[in-house]
């Protein structure tokens, strides 16, 4: 009587119950009520019964790229438009990219060799101002259009693009390409096993291969240009694709999918609300009085084509009515709890978007300093998840590797695999003094070393310390005893003992000396 549909058991409506609900409907609907029951007491899970509770709750077992192909272009759409129009969305927004990104995610050469290391640096330095395809930012401008086209859009494209080479310059340059430039409606069979699905090609050992694209854009309708709206094969070795991965899937969904309705619904009531206001507010008083038979509201009208009059409502508005010799101002209802429930609807979108509250909204009134802390840790935790799991590996490290092999390849490096560190953006202290407490007693005790307290804060630690090191030589050189030279002023301010240049002190009194 009953047939397995996934983990929850399905009552079946079988040829008994038909007959029986031929001669006694009543009675063949209370034993289905009945069966129905049981089998949902028989559940392990109380959200996989079936019954009142879950009327209308209607979810698919569709695979993650079976929806977006479906859904993916109307939330892409409509998240570009609440980010042009909608003030939260768009602060949202910015507020993811500033902090996975902010003023850049540095990368450092770690071959081991100093010598090395510096020069590929300064090779990328240079390479990395002009990366740009479109000429207009460097490589942190280009990340940082990159993490924005993946939050607004769900995904991005970076395309590999060689360029004429030109004195000592690494011939490469990024070009940057929106989620409608690939073919989504390209589905095909190919041979040797392979595949196409929403334009990405696989091999036939489910790798990507290639992506079929247009070359432009085909949301472009300039009367003056004609597009190219026949994809071509990109191979995949050129593109980098950046999307977040959320169950197992080949493309990303705008990242504010969840609180779309509520941004919409928001808006819509505050319209809503405010053309209520406006109207209340149109109509002052009434004015009751004997007035001639003729006598008309001082309302402005006009006619439409069949000669009927129509009213309009202008703020300051007065209107007559017969009968009676009084007036009557109007008085405009108030209504309550609007600010409570802007502030629940808004907390409810900013958990939508993963951001927290008072950054999306600047309201700062209901938090303080301990609970505005851990808010913060949890968003940073989110963002450390992002930039280390997602941006750096499926952007960061290919455009590397890119570069890498263009260097190589124009002879300006001995090998195209130089091994990297990258270093994310420091997170601004809410307590500056206590976090550097905090940090100096760790590296002190060992916890840490200097070098990883220095790339925290988003700097190159061989960098630091040869700048350190250059201006203590300074000061020495000038004989000048600064603050926060350790080698000359204890913690405390003192002076040390044995600092640079003082002569060895007498041994102590009555102390026991060795040869």
């Amino acid at each position: 009587m009953k047939r397995q549909t996934g983990s929850a058991p399905e009552v079946r409506w079988g040829w008994l119950d038909a007959g029986l609900a031929s001669v006694a409907p009543r009675i063949a609907a209370r034993r289905y009520a009945a069966r129905v029951a049981i089998a949902n007491l028989r559940r392990g899970y109380e959200a996989a019964a079936r019954g009142r509770g879950t009327d209308g709750w209607r979810a698919s077992g569709t695979a993650a790229d079976a929806e977006i192909a479906t859904a993916g272009p109307v939330l892409r759409d409509r998240m570009r438009e609440l980010v042009r129009n909608n003030p939260l969305a768009a602060q949202a927004v910015q507020v993811l990219v500033n902090n996975i990104v902010g003023p850049g995610i540095e990368p450092r050469a770690m071959t081991g060799d100093e010598e090395t290391d510096r020069r590929i640096d300064a090779l990328w330095s240079g390479w990395a101002k002009r990366c740009d395809a479109h000429g207009h930012t460097d490589f942190q401008g280009v990340l940082g259009l990159a993490v924005r086209e993946m939050i607004e859009g769900g995904e991005v494209f970076a395309v590999k693009r060689a360029r004429r080479r030109r004195g000592g310059e690494v011939p490469l340059e990024i070009e940057l390409r929106e989620a409608d430039h690939l073919d989504a409606a390209r589905f095909e069979d190919r041979p040797g096993g392979g595949r196409i699905s929403q334009g990405i090609e696989y091999d036939r050992n489910g790798r990507r291969a290639a992506f079929w694209m247009f070359p432009d854009h085909p949301g472009n309708r300039s009367p003056v240009f004609q597009r190219n709206i026949e994809s071509v094969r990109v191979p995949a070795s050129m593109v980098a694709h950046l999307f977040e991965r959320q169950r197992v899937q080949s493309r990303g969904v705008p990242w504010g999918a969840p609180a779309m309705l509520s941004l919409r619904d928001l808006g819509d009531w505050q319209n809503a609300e405010l053309v209520r206001k406006k109207t209340e507010a149109c109509m002052v008083g009434i004015v009751f009085g004997a007035e001639d038979e003729g006598q008309q509201s001082i309302a402005p009208s006009v006619e439409d084509s069949d000669g009927n009059r129509i009213e309009q409502f202008e703020p300051g508005l007065i209107a007559y009515a017969r009968g009676g010799k009084d007036i009557k101002f109007n008085q405009p209802a108030s209504s309550a709890g609007i600010r409570e429930w802007n502030m629940v609807q808004m907390h409810i979108i900013a958990a939508g978007f993963r951001v927290p509250y008072a950054l999306m909204t600047g309201d700062l009134s209901q938090t303080n300093f301990s609970s505005s802390r851990v808010g913060i840790n949890e968003f940073r935790r989110m963002i450390e998840q992002q930039q280390w799991h997602t941006v750096i590996p499926m952007f960061c490290e290919r455009v590397w590797e890119w570069f890498c092999e263009a260097a190589w390849s124009a002879g300006l490096i001995a090998s195209p695999d130089i091994p990297v560190e990258w270093a994310p953006p420091r997170f601004e202290s809410v307590n500056p003094w206590q976090d550097a407490q905090t940090d100096l007693l760790e590296t002190r005790a060992g916890f840490t070393s200097l070098s990883q307290q220095i790339a925290k804060r988003g700097y190159d630690p061989r960098s630091i310390l040869q700048e350190q090191a250059s201006v203590l030589a300074l000061a020495d050189e000038l004989d000048l005893v600064l603050d926060s030279d350790p080698r000359r002023v204890t913690r405390a301010g003192l002076a040390q003992a044995n600092a640079p240049g003082d002569e060895e002190p007498d041994p102590p009194a009555g102390g026991n000396q060795k040869d």
